[in-house]
C-alpha cells in the first residue's frame, strides 16, 4: 500500500486455467486485501439441477498481501481452501507454481493498449474496457478450443 500513490489497481479472479472470471478496479492507495471479499461474493456459482449442487471455488491461491487472519477465517467459513503464503514464515517460491497462471492472465489483459496505460479519466470507462478485454480473452480461448 502506498498512501500517496495515484492511479488504479486491477483485481482479477481467474480459474485454474487462467480464464478471467471476474475483474475489478480499486484505487492504487487502497490495500489489496480490501478487494478480496467483494470479488469472492461477486463470483456467481453455477447450479447443476441434475445433481442438485452448486459449483463453488474450492481453493484460493493468493500472495502475501492477503495474509490477514480475518480473511482466512472468512474464507474457511465459506468452505474455500486457502493457499496464501504467510508473512515472515513461508517463501513465495512455492506459490509460484500456481501463481504464474494469474500473472499470465494479467499480462493478457495488459496486452491491450487501452489497459496498459490508463487513458480513461473515469473509472467506470476503464472498468468497462477491462471487462471487454476479459471477454475477449475468454472468446479467444473458446475459439482455440473449438477449432
Amino acid at each position: 500500500m502506498d498512501r500517496g500513490k495515484s492511479g488504479s489497481k486491477m483485481h482479477v479472479l481467474s480459474d485454474a486455467n487462467g480464464l478471467p472470471l471476474l475483474v475489478g478496479l480499486s484505487a492504487a492507495n487502497v490495500h489489496d486485501s480490501l478487494a478480496l471479499k467483494p470479488m469472492i461474493t461477486g463470483h456467481q456459482t453455477r447450479h447443476d439441477p441434475y445433481r442438485g449442487r452448486y459449483f463453488k471455488p474450492q481453493r484460493l491461491h493468493a500472495d502475501k498481501a492477503y495474509d490477514i487472519p480475518h480473511l482466512r477465517k472468512w474464507l474457511r467459513g465459506r468452505r474455500i481452501g486457502v493457499r496464501i503464503a504467510r508473512k515472515g514464515i513461508e517463501s513465495s517460491e512455492r506459490l509460484g507454481r500456481r501463481r504464474w497462471v494469474i500473472e499470465r492472465t494479467m499480462s493478457w489483459l495488459t496486452g491491450y493498449r487501452r489497459l496498459n496505460h490508463r487513458y480513461e479519466r473515469h473509472p467506470r470507462n476503464y472498468l468497462a474496457f477491462l471487462g471487454l478485454a476479459a471477454a475477449l480473452c475468454c472468446y479467444k480461448r473458446l475459439v482455440r478450443l473449438t477449432t
